[in-house]
């Protein structure tokens, strides 16, 4: 029994599409955020790490998908996860996305980035590279629908900010997958609920999901010293993520259901750093109560890898 035969998960989705096994290439390339430095705001959202990712790049982004290709995958997205990753003049982002691209068996990008920072000629770019025939994935992180939530977290911008990117994202046929944390200060499963909505409603074609857990360095850290902060039990969190997958339906790809912090930086949850507890969890739940879409009308049915796939 595993998560795949339960959620439409994007590993098994990119199996049956490339016939073959297809990885990620985590790249960072020297991005800040507008949040950082003035241009948003200051401070950073406050569950992000000053340190969380480093704003200087230190190798090329050549010389990170050699250092990563050796993972026994046929074929690689390369991921521009750092920071905002869409957050430069589009003559300097071309020559990292070109440069990535260049790369033998790199079949597309997979671009973070935040909804108040993707211009129409960024898009216009990463347009001309799926016209082209790679596969360009737009990861926009929402985190949370609700305005008073993201004053909160001091995210920097509003809910009419993602229904707008997300619109000039899909105008232009670019696939969409949308980031959601679970748990954040205030939100109850309600709460949860209508941010997976909203996201469904954008037109996302996939989603992330991310408890909420405490990093060192983050404006959280203080406030959960404090005791300012209460976060989910793993239970807590497996029955969430399990209630809003039962309520996705089943032609939506998750990329992710949970999450873990980099070594040395996570303070809590202690079940965030072991992913594969929460997966294991979270599939006995969905065995138990439901696949995703079952909540909807729209159960999600595995489709069985021939050896033709692979």
């Amino acid at each position: 029994m595993q998560l795949s035969d339960f959620v439409r998960t994007v590993g098994q989705e990119w199996m049956r599409r490339y016939r073959g096994r297809v990885g990620k290439l985590s790249l960072s390339a020297g991005f800040t955020c507008p949040n950082r430095d003035g241009t948003v705001g200051r401070g950073g959202c406050s569950f992000c790490s000053v340190s969380s990712f480093s704003g200087a790049r230190e190798t090329s982004v050549s010389d990170q998908i050699r250092a990563q290709k050796d993972q026994g995958s046929d074929f690689y997205f390369a991921y521009f996860q750092a920071y905002t990753s869409t957050y430069g003049e589009v003559e300097s982002l071309k020559k990292l996305y070109d440069e990535a691209l260049s790369h033998e068996s790199v079949i597309g990008l997979s671009v973070g980035t935040r909804p108040d920072c993707i211009s129409d000629e960024c898009l216009d770019l990463l347009s001309s590279y799926q016209d082209a025939g790679s596969h360009v994935i737009v990861e926009l992180g929402l985190q949370s629908i609700h305005d008073r939530t993201l004053r909160l977290i001091n995210r920097g911008h509003d809910a009419g900010c993602y229904r707008d990117s997300a619109r000039r994202i899909l105008v232009r046929g670019l696939e969409l997958c949308t980031h959601l944390i679970v748990g954040l200060p205030g939100e109850s499963l309600d709460d949860n609920l209508i941010s997976l909505e909203a996201a469904l409603e954008s037109g996302s074609h996939g989603l992330k999901l991310h408890p909420l857990h405490i990093v060192r360095g983050s404006r959280m850290a203080s406030d959960y010293r404090r005791g300012e902060i209460r976060l989910l039990s793993r239970d807590e969190y497996v029955a969430r993520a399990g209630e809003m997958i039962a309520r996705t339906p089943s032609r939506i790809v998750y990329h992710r259901v949970s999450a873990t912090a980099m070594d040395g930086t996570l303070i809590a949850p202690e079940y965030c750093r072991r992913k594969f507890e929460i997966i294991d969890s979270l599939t006995n739940y969905l065995a138990r109560y439901g696949v995703q879409g079952s909540a909807v009308g729209d159960p999600y049915v595995p489709e069985e890898l021939t050896k033709t796939d692979v």
